[in-house]
Formats: C-alpha cells, sequence, structure tokens
C-alpha cells in the first residue's frame, strides 16, 4: 500500500526536500527517522533529520492562487503527521488551495548546532520554497499561509513574528512573512504554568534562561506586522490550556492584527479535524474565515 493511501487523501502528492544543504545540522549515522503506523497507513514520524515538503495540489483549473505550509504537531518529539497534516493537505486542495505539508526536524542535540531555531529554519525556508516556486504550482505569493497544530502552532507563530529572524543564511530574494496563520490548539507561551512542559523541554531543555523563553513565547512578540491569524482551542484541553490561545489573540488585537478566535466547550486536545465534540465545527469556520479574506471562493 502507498505510504500515503487513505480515502481522505484524494488530491495530488508530490514530495520535495526541503534543503540541498541542512544548516547548522550535525552528522550522526546512529539517528535515524522513525515511521509511526496505524495498520498499513502512516501515522507520524520522529527523529527527523531530512526534512521535506508533501505537496497536494487540486485538480486541474480549480487552482485559486492560495497556498498553505501546514506544521503537524506532536510536543517537539514526534510529528503526527497525517490527522494534522495529510488530511488538511487533501481537505485544503479540494477548495483550491495548494497545500504543503511540512516534516520539520525535531529539535535535538545530536543533530543540531542549536536545536531551538531548527525547527523555525524549516519552516521560513518552507515559506520561501513556496514564492520561489509559486509560478510552477499557480500560487499568488500574497497569499501564502502557516498553519500549525499544538506544537506545530508554536512553531507557525515563531514563523509569524520571527519571520525577519535570520535563523539561516538566505538566498531565496524573497520574504519569509506569512500571509496569513491558523493556529490549533497552539502552544504559544513557554512561560511556566501556561506552555506544555514538553514542548518547552524539547525546544530549550530543561535548563534555560528567562530571555530565552520570552523570545519564544509569541504572546510577546506581536507587532502590527504580525499576520492576520485564526485561532481554535478548546476549553477543556488538559495538555495545552486554552489560555494559549487567548493570550495570543489579546495580543494580536491590541496590535490591531485582524484576528478571530473560536473557543469550544469540549474537544480536549488533537482533535485534528474534528471527533464527537463541539469543536467539529472549526473546519467550516476556518472556510468561511478564508472566503472572508479572499483566500477561497464562496
Amino acid at each position: 500500500m502507498s505510504l500515503f493511501a487513505s480515502n481522505a487523501l484524494i488530491a495530488q502528492q508530490q514530495e520535495v526536500e526541503l534543503w540541498d544543504e541542512v544548516p547548522g545540522s550535525i552528522a550522526d549515522e546512529n539517528y535515524t527517522e522513525e515511521q509511526q503506523f496505524d495498520g498499513e497507513e502512516i501515522r507520524g514520524y520522529g527523529k527527523v533529520t531530512n526534512p521535506t515538503l508533501t505537496i497536494f495540489t487540486p485538480e486541474a483549473g480549480t487552482a485559486n492562487g492560495t497556498a498553505v505550509v501546514i506544521c503537524p504537531g506532536g510536543g517537539y518529539s514526534h510529528l503526527a503527521i497525517n490527522k494534522e497534516g495529510y488530511k488538511l493537505g487533501a481537505w485544503f486542495a479540494e477548495q483550491g488551495v495548494t497545500g504543503f505539508v511540512l516534516k520539520y526536524r525535531l529539535p535535538h542535540d545530536r543533530i543540531m548546532q542549536d536545536k531551538s531555531i531548527g525547527p523555525l529554519q524549516d519552516a521560513q525556508r518552507a515559506i520561501r520554497y513556496v514564492r520561489q516556486h509559486a509560478g510552477d504550482y499557480g500560487i499568488d505569493a500574497s497569499k501564502v499561509g502557516i498553519m500549525g497544530f499544538s506544537a506545530g502552532g508554536h512553531l507557525a507563530s515563531t514563523a509569524s513574528t520571527h519571520y525577519a529572524g535570520a535563523v539561516y543564511t538566505s538566498t531565496e530574494g524573497v520574504s519569509a512573512r506569512p500571509d496569513f496563520a491558523v493556529l490549533i490548539y497552539p502552544v504559544i507561551s513557554m512561560q511556566s504554568g501556561i506552555t506544555h512542559q514538553g514542548s518547552r523541554d524539547n525546544l530549550l531543555g530543561k535548563k534555560t534562561t528567562q530571555a530565552e523563553v520570552y523570545n519564544t513565547s509569541g504572546e510577546y512578540q506581536v507587532t502590527p506586522e504580525t499576520p492576520m491569524t485564526f485561532l481554535v482551542h478548546a476549553t477543556d484541553d488538559g495538555a495545552v490550556p486554552v489560555e494559549n490561545s487567548i493570550r495570543y489573540y489579546l495580543a494580536l488585537k491590541d496590535a490591531g492584527v485582524p484576528t478571530e478566535m473560536h473557543l469550544y466547550e469540549d474537544g480536549g486536545h488533537g482533535f485534528g479535524m474534528g471527533r464527537t465534540a463541539t469543536a467539529n465545527s472549526w473546519p467550516e469556520a476556518l472556510t468561511l474565515w478564508m472566503q472572508k479574506h479572499g483566500l477561497v471562493s464562496e
């Protein structure tokens, strides 16, 4: 069976390597990528060392010019790449949006000179790759967004606030700033008491400075130039407190950035595109928001 075999994955797909040479990498032949399966269907990845983009292209004649880089979650320890990646890529393609599922490197001292910026290097490169190849995929370079779930939401919000940070030597000649962001039950803050501790430990280590915590807490990094943002969270999320989204929403609001937030009574954490909970309705709400901003047609 194909790696991507699933009746949910009906869009055309191709996988491309993100880098010719991965920046800041440390070679370790004993550190090898792990695949996780549900039966014969890929569920996720661990120990990612070679980042890729899996591209879901709309059917011929249906592309509307919008693109989204999708960052799966997994606490910066693994990637839930099917339910928070491939399924979204296929769903976007059905709406004429080209989806780019980012298999980003997971921070680890064995393979990275600076693990705190490794994922952000991949996210910046992914956005620039999409803009570089906009003509190849029928994409409007001014409609390139980023989406993230859980720790992938932290990565997407970091890409939204640190897009000007020189975390690698860029030669692409295009901006890494997303034009919009979609954050689903995101980790935003690295502050104790609100953060997801596993994500913080994996990204920053168990010993970190207050300056590092502040720099990687999205609620403190918002400016009027931060891209417009759509937020989703469940009130009963027991893994990533709903206050993460609330703080980011308030920071966006105070900075005058267009933002919309949907807080649901139940859903817990990790509900992906939906399960039996009030949070099931967020994909429809996102479609309406994207219509409002001219990212998909009505």
